[in-house]
């Protein structure tokens, strides 16, 4: 009778467990919620753990406490030229050892406990040197959490934005490459009771989708500054970001703008002297557009005390400008030149002896009339122009004359002065400013790729 009861009770109960399998494993959940608990409760329990003294050295020694730190860059929304600033988003980690905090893992079930309370543990005073603004993120919850590990190890992690300080050269604007830095150093402490460290590794992450709108982000270096005040030496990281300045959109805003006007000032060279209007309009326009150009850029920029390369730019660009109208005035006043001689020609004309008789200056003869030719020549020939004569060579005589007679016989085909200075300067302001560009961008891309190295 006794076994089949037994046998009978048995089967209720295997029944049952197979009927509420959640009931076990909510029970075991409990008891793995509860052993948390008392895990946390006795290490972190009223009089076990004090938050305001720091951990141990080495080897529970008196030495200081080692902190490694670690950095992933989510985001750079703006570097800004004129604070000289730059804003990102980063999260912050930090990792030390405290043999207060020791428990047992269950036999590896425990593999860490999890905090949002900073408060409850020590934690070291790093702050941030050149930050001049910052805030954590709290939606929707705060964005911040601390792993304590079995053999004492914390982790503490948070998210964060800040806006830190970037002193600039702008020597080399727009074609200059930048260095950000991003300092972190003890507050209170000193070398002697706390050290940061960089983790072993990979010590600063960068998000790979990474985008910046004027910039690149060549490359990143890890280093440490510590520094030594009258109350001590103080540990100091610092990570220095590279960046590129983006020059294609400084091109198509600012570089061919300017070369669009400096040109368009050119073409009163192709106008007529007598359209004095046009002329005027056209020189003023360009100078007026290229001086609100210039302004617009300098009022992005800093006021420093050196010289930019996009000032050189403007300033060159501006003169070129000025120049085209500047000749115009030289233009106006030969034209106005050239008439009054040919009013004088008007009046009195040369005498019948006069036009039969003309004089070549450049060939000392004189001609008379059209049957007879003679050559005037110095009875007695100076010193030096013996000694000038006999030491050019033949060769180079022949070229020079032949040189002078072309310019002489093109310029010949434009009789009067003001049409001579339209065309000279039709040449002369294309080359000139050509040998510019050719001059200012061999210079800058050079220093620019010194500077890069």
């Amino acid at each position: 009778m006794w076994p089949g009861v037994l046998k009978l009770l048995l089967l209720l109960v295997l029944i049952t467990v197979l009927l509420h399998p959640s009931r076990c494993t909510q029970d075991k959940g409990q008891t793995f919620r509860e052993k948390e608990k008392q895990v946390l409760d006795n290490i972190l329990g009223p009089g076990r753990y004090d938050a305001r003294i720091r951990p141990s050295g080495e080897n529970e020694t008196d030495g200081p406490t080692k902190v490694n730190v670690n950095i992933y860059l989510r985001s750079i929304s703006k570097i800004n030229d004129y604070k000289m600033e730059y804003s990102v988003q980063l999260t912050f980690r930090e990792q030390w050892l405290d043999e207060r905090l020791k428990f047992d893992d269950s036999q590896g079930r425990l593999k860490y406990l999890t905090l949002t309370d900073a408060s409850r543990v020590w934690m070291p005073d790093l702050f941030f040197s050149n930050e001049k603004e910052g805030h954590f993120h709290n939606i929707i919850m705060p964005n911040v959490y601390i792993r304590i590990f079995p053999e004492g190890s914390v982790l503490y992690s948070i998210r964060i934005s800040l806006t830190l300080s970037c002193p600039m050269n702008l020597k080399l604007y727009p074609l200059d490459r930048q260095v950000c830095s991003l300092r972190m150093a003890s507050y209170g402490w000193t070398t002697d009771d706390l050290v940061f460290l960089w983790k072993e590794g990979d010590p600063v992450q960068v998000v790979k989708n990474l985008h910046l709108p004027r910039f690149t982000l060549e490359k990143f270096l890890t280093d440490y500054c510590n520094s030594k005040t009258n109350t001590g030496e103080y540990s100091c990281l610092k990570v220095d970001l590279l960046f590129k300045r983006e020059f294609s959109y400084y091109l198509i805003q600012i570089y061919i703008p300017c070369c669009m006007l400096v040109i368009v000032s050119w073409v009163s060279f192709w106008l007529d002297q007598s359209a004095v209007p046009a002329r005027v309009s056209l020189g003023v326009t360009t100078l007026l557009t290229m001086a609100t150009q210039t302004s617009g850029i300098n009022a992005s920029l800093p006021p420093v005390s050196y010289t930019k390369a996009i000032d050189i730019w403007t300033g060159v660009c501006l003169t070129f400008v000025f120049g085209a109208l500047l000749e115009f005035a030289l233009v106006n006043y030969a034209s106005r030149s050239d008439m009054h001689s040919e009013n004088m020609e008007k009046k009195y004309p040369p005498s019948d002896t006069e036009q039969s008789t003309s004089i070549d200056l450049s060939s000392d003869q004189v001609e008379p009339d059209n049957s007879s030719n003679f050559v005037m020549k110095p009875l007695v020939r100076q010193p030096e122009d013996t000694m000038s004569v006999d030491r050019m060579q033949p060769c180079e005589l022949h070229t020079q004359t032949r040189t002078k007679n072309c310019c002489r016989s093109w310029l010949s085909k434009f009789p009067t002065k003001s049409k001579r200075i339209d065309v000279i300067s039709r040449i002369f302001f294309p080359i000139v400013f050509a040998f510019f560009n050719l001059t200012y961008w061999s210079t800058y891309l050079f220093r620019q790729e010194a500077e890069g190295e």
